[in-house]
């Protein structure tokens, strides 16, 4: 059951994590040489915000968005139909580690803070076998920018993400799965509280009051709420850092 309530907990928010339109622009902008009508893959979308975007920066791009989770597909779906954007937008309810397509079939691959649920070296290398030769991946992950964070942060992300690590110790895992490191950059703390975590302290007060009562449900609230307190802090020791990654 916990699994289907941490899906219902983001539902109705803009993002399942952190991120800005801004972000996914300037990202975008880092490319440096875009095919005509590119063939992009964004893996575990959510409800797309960022896939939208994609679809306005890159007007002729065809773009396929998968995540496990249909309602987040159906979100998605109805926004880019709102739009005008549905006919170069497909969604596919597909897991990001058992991909349906066939070798070096996109253009670019898109992933703003899906990875770690592969852990970010076995998702890279990978979805490297879906990617032309010369083509880009452009991945969000949380990292730490600092050795020596605080106990309580240290501790928190040691039971909540063990595998996270530096920017330095991502750099060596994209050397190691072969890739090129065209760029890479932080993402703002505005891009963490105006689209993520200001309206996600309104769902958490929503969600505590359906599942009264509920175990499960109590300490996903309570570990978010003691999340956005850490990052509240904290933010100078750790965040999500964008990378552009040529094979």
């Amino acid at each position: 059951m916990e699994n289907s309530l941490i899906f219902e907990l983001f539902e109705g928010l803009p993002r399942q994590g952190p991120g800005a339109d801004a972000c996914t622009e300037k990202m975008f902008s880092l490319l440096p040489d875009v095919p005509a009508a590119p063939k992009i893959l964004d893996i575990g979308c959510g409800t797309g915000v960022q896939t939208l975007a994609l679809a306005t920066f890159a007007r002729d791009a065809v773009i396929t968005a998968i995540d496990v989770y249909l309602p987040y597909l159906d979100t998605l779906k109805k926004n880019s139909d709102e739009r005008g954007l549905g006919q170069r937008i497909t969604t596919k309810c597909t897991s990001m580690d058992d991909l349906p397509f066939g070798p070096e079939f996109f253009d670019i691959i898109w992933a703003e803070g899906s990875v770690f649920v592969m852990g970010f070296f076995e998702g890279i290398r990978y979805w490297k076998q879906f990617l032309k030769t010369g083509g880009y991946l452009a991945l969000s992950e949380l990292v730490w920018f600092t050795d020596r964070p605080s106990p309580g942060t240290r501790e928190f992300f040691g039971q909540q993400y063990p595998a996270m690590t530096t920017v330095r110790g991502n750099e060596d895992k994209i050397n190691a799965a072969g890739y090129t490191l065209l760029s890479s950059f932080n993402l703002p703390d505005s891009a963490w509280w105006s689209n993520y975590y200001d309206p996600f302290e309104i769902r958490l007060a929503e969600f505590e009051n359906i599942y009264a009562g509920n175990d499960e449900a109590r300490a996903l609230v309570e570990v978010s709420r003691k999340e956005i307190s850490l990052f509240r802090e904290h933010s100078d020791e750790y965040g999500y850092r964008f990378f552009l990654l040529q094979k």
